[in-house]
């Protein structure tokens, strides 16, 4: 399908209005679109303008709680805990940092967990917030199940990413690590079923627990985790994190991020903001700078995080080109929304 060429700020301006046509309230219609437009930006379609519809799918059917608003405590001076309301992950999120970047300055390192919440999107988003802060940012976050653990066919944790954005003392993100606990994110597979497109080989297994070129036993069966067993320890690990030590469900008890079924999904996020030049004694920066150098000498070698913020630099100028049956999907929605309702004659 050809595409057109669409201005970041277009993107998020037209995210908003479809959010907010469908029921969310203003700052979390603006939140989560900053998000879609950042994904645009950095050559992440999937959780792009393409999950719009999905979101105000299930801000109709209730299974977000687009007017959630969240509240947020202090039980400890380096503990934020928020809880989302079934609402967006992003304005908890929001909410939560708010008061974890002072206290990680204040304290030396602080954590936020979240609880109740949905899809929070690219996971190195956030991080990287915290970077720009100056901040190392850890974050994890969980998803309905659809991996299994080792010898098994039962999925028990979600794709789980986990994310590291370190500092770069300019304002800026000189790592960004963002990596899911499976081969390849689960939007990826479902980016590929709307699209009519096979999946590559070593993505998924099918129910009957074999490998699948087909998105839609993929997405019957199980997601394959990245690096085997040890993908699958990632996804302990994340689970650990975000959903146990935040309060939410565990990933089997959690309903899908796609479809209108199963109510609010109630998943988690947790973040550990660190000031690492009062944990190193002032030696943080001269250490990144030569492990990035040691990296970036090397012929071939690309950092963490760099072809996104490449991406980005040119959709700043150039803009990002999106399908126009996209775009038009999106649009129609927003003027559905808001067209008059006319009595029958």
């Amino acid at each position: 399908m050809p595409g057109t060429v669409v201005a970041i700020a277009d993107v998020e301006t037209l995210a908003f209005e479809a959010l907010a046509s469908a029921g969310a309230r203003e700052e979390a219609a603006r939140s989560l679109a900053r998000a879609v437009a950042a994904a645009e930006a950095d050559g992440l379609p999937s959780h792009g303008l393409a999950y719009v519809p999905t979101y105000c799918e299930h801000l109709r059917c209730n299974k977000v709680n687009g007017k959630a608003v969240p509240t947020v405590s202090r039980p400890k001076p380096s503990v934020i805990v928020v809880d989302a309301k079934s609402g967006f992950a992003h304005p908890a999120i929001d909410a939560g940092f708010q008061q974890l970047l002072p206290a990680a300055r204040e304290q030396g390192v602080a954590v936020l967990a979240i609880r109740n919440s949905y899809n929070c999107g690219v996971l190195g988003y956030h991080t990287e917030r915290i970077a720009q802060a100056g901040l190392i940012g850890l974050g994890f976050t969980h998803a309905p199940a659809s991996i299994a653990p080792v010898g098994g066919r039962r999925p028990v944790f979600g794709t789980n990413p986990i994310s590291l954005a370190v500092p770069d003392g300019a304002g800026g993100a000189a790592i960004c690590i963002d990596q899911s606990a499976s081969v390849i994110a689960k939007s990826e597979i479902m980016r590929r079923k709307r699209a009519g497109e096979t999946i590559p080989v070593g993505w998924a297994f099918g129910p009957d627990g074999k490998s699948t070129t087909d998105p839609d036993l993929a997405l019957k069966g199980t997601m394959a985790p990245a690096g085997g067993y040890k993908g699958v320890g990632v996804a302990l690990m994340v689970e650990v994190m975000a959903a146990a030590a935040s309060g939410a469900v565990l990933s089997i008890d959690a309903s899908p991020f796609s479809g209108p079924a199963g109510g609010p999904p109630r998943t988690g996020q947790f973040f550990v903001a660190i000031d690492a030049e009062t944990t190193s004694g002032g030696l943080f920066g001269d250490r990144i700078a030569s492990l990035l150098t040691a990296i970036e000498e090397q012929e071939g070698v690309r950092l963490p995080g760099s072809r996104r913020a490449a991406a980005r630099r040119k959709a700043e100028e150039l803009g990002v080109a999106i399908r126009r049956d996209l775009v038009e999907q999106v649009r129609a929605g927003i003027r559905s929304a808001t067209a008059p309702e006319h009595s029958p004659t």
